[in-house]
């Protein structure tokens, strides 16, 4: 054999420590480029999906239904979907705002509550526009407010409708599941003035028939 051909035992060792630890070096690459890919695959599948505001209009009627007057906005808005059926319009009836409500604002070009008032002359109709003002109050309490919820959608999506508030002075809060008849009467107008701010003209025979 010749000289060079002869390996010492701590050669082949150095040899083999080496290979091991190239291999380690190449696995632990691969690895790191199998982690990246799945991670950017993972972002990409849980990215959460945000429509196009385009012309969508966002109507949230709330109250209790059980407290007489405080149910115009349950009232309002349950019509408000039978008028608005087929147009890009999104109805939400709720007891209370909830912080949910700023993701479908973010999500909208325009936005219209409906609640009732206790102030005021019994079945007047009060409208206005809305403007960002975060709450004192935590976000997450039961004392959410339009204006706060524009502030939210803004702060947390980066983006707010144009928004009004629409109010009917209530006559009763009283426990009951029916309107009196003064806040009963206001409710055509009230669904004409959405429609109007939305830029759809009811069939006149469906606003006679409320």
């Amino acid at each position: 054999m010749k000289k060079s051909e002869v390996r010492s035992p701590r050669s082949e060792v150095q040899k083999s420590k080496s290979e091991n630890r190239n291999s380690k070096i190449g696995k632990t690459t691969d690895d790191l480029r199998v982690r990246n890919l799945e991670f950017r695959v993972s972002n990409f599948e849980n990215r959460p999906w945000t429509p196009d505001p385009g012309l969508r209009t966002l109507i949230v009627g709330y109250g209790n239904p059980l407290r007489s007057d405080d149910a115009i906005g349950w009232h309002a808005s349950r019509l408000l979907a039978q008028v608005l059926a087929g147009r890009d319009v999104e109805v939400i009836t709720c007891h209370q705002l909830t912080p949910e409500l700023a993701e479908l604002l973010s999500q909208s070009r325009r936005a219209v509550f409906i609640d009732a008032d206790a102030a005021g002359k019994p079945g007047a109709i009060h409208r206005r526009a809305i403007r960002p003002q975060p709450s004192a109050s935590s976000a997450f309490t039961h004392t959410c407010t339009p204006s706060g919820l524009l502030a939210s959608a803004q702060q947390l999506y980066g983006r707010r409708p144009q928004a009004i508030v629409i109010t009917v002075s209530a006559q009763s809060f009283e426990f009951g599941d029916a309107l009196s008849p003064v806040v009963s009467a206001a409710l055509p107008e009230v669904v004409e003035m959405v429609c109007r701010w939305v830029g759809v003209s009811p069939p006149a025979s469906e606003v006679a028939d409320i």
